[in-house]
C-alpha cells in the first residue's frame, strides 16, 4: 500500500458522541480514564476525552474517503473539531486536497487558540465499505509511525467513524485493531533503534478517546489489542536486521 504525506503550515483524537469535558485556566475537570501497561514501557490511556480537548503533542484522528454523501452524515466530535480549527478540513477535503484514501496522511499545525494539542495528524479510511479491522491495524502502523518521525513521548487517537455514520465494525474490535498495529511498529522501532537504524525516541503514553457509550468497549478492546500485540511479538525472530547471511 502506497502512503501518501503532506506536512502544511496550517494550524489544528475516539469514538462518537463525544463532546469532550471542558478545561479553562487552572479548573481541570476529572477526566474518565483506564490505565494499561503495554510493552516496550509504553502506557495505554482510555480517556473519556474529545479530540479538540486533549493536551498531547500528537492528536490522530481518521476521515473516511470524501464523498458530498459521507459530509451529510457526519456530526459530534469532527463537526466540532473543524468548527474550532476555522474549517480548514472541510476545505481540504472539498478540494480533493486530503481525499481521505487508505493510508493517506496529513498533518496540520493548529492556530493559537483553537485546540489543546500541537499538531493534529489526518489519517485516511479509504472507501466506507471496504472498512475492515486489517485497515484498522495499518492505521495503527502509519500513526506510531508519523509519531516516531516527530519523536513525541505522548499521542492520542480518535477513529471518529461512528460520527461519520458508519458502524460496521464494534468499537471495541477498532480499538483492539488499531492498539496491536501500533504497539507492533512501536517494537519494530525499538528493534530498529536497538540497531542503531532508526532514531532515538520515547513514546510514553498513547490515549485512546472514548465517548461515554463506547468506553467500555473500547477498554476491553485495547486490553485484548495489548495481548494480542505481545503474543505477536514474541514470535518474531530475535536475530537482527542488519548483517543477515544471504
Amino acid at each position: 500500500m502506497k502512503l501518501t504525506h503532506c506536512t502544511l503550515p496550517v494550524t489544528f483524537a475516539l469514538l462518537a458522541g463525544l463532546a469532550g469535558p471542558a478545561r479553562s485556566g487552572d479548573d481541570k475537570t476529572d477526566i474518565k480514564e483506564k490505565s494499561f501497561d503495554a510493552p516496550n514501557g509504553l502506557t495505554i490511556k482510555v480517556r473519556m476525552e474529545g479530540p479538540y480537548t486533549a493536551d498531547v503533542p500528537l492528536q490522530v484522528v481518521c476521515y473516511f474517503k470524501y464523498t458530498p454523501k459521507g459530509v451529510k452524515k457526519m456530526t459530534g466530535a469532527p463537526v466540532e473539531l473543524d468548527k474550532k480549527l476555522g474549517g480548514v478540513i472541510a476545505s481540504l477535503r472539498e478540494r480533493g486536497e486530503f481525499a481521505g484514501d487508505e493510508g493517506e496522511t496529513l498533518l496540520l499545525n493548529p492556530p493559537k487558540g483553537s485546540i489543546t494539542a500541537k499538531a493534529l495528524l489526518l489519517v485516511g479510511l479509504g472507501d466506507e465499505d471496504a472498512l475492515s479491522l486489517e485497515v484498522m491495524e495499518r492505521v495503527g502502523r502509519v500513526s506510531l509511525r508519523e509519531a516516531a518521525r516527530l519523536g513525541v513521548s505522548r499521542a492520542a487517537y480518535a477513529p471518529l467513524i461512528r460520527d461519520q455514520g458508519n458502524s460496521k465494525l464494534g468499537t471495541g474490535d477498532v480499538a483492539r485493531a488499531f492498539v496491536r498495529g501500533m504497539l507492533l511498529a512501536h517494537d519494530t522501532e525499538k528493534r530498529l533503534q536497538k540497531e542503531g537504524l532508526a532514531k532515538a525516541f520515547t513514546l510514553e503514553q498513547w490515549n485512546v478517546e472514548a465517548g461515554p457509550a463506547f468506553f467500555d468497549d473500547a477498554v476491553a478492546g485495547v486490553q485484548k489489542g495489548i495481548e494480542e500485540a505481545k503474543d505477536a511479538a514474541a514470535k518474531r525472530p530475535s536475530d537482527p536486521y542488519a548483517g543477515r547471511k544471504k
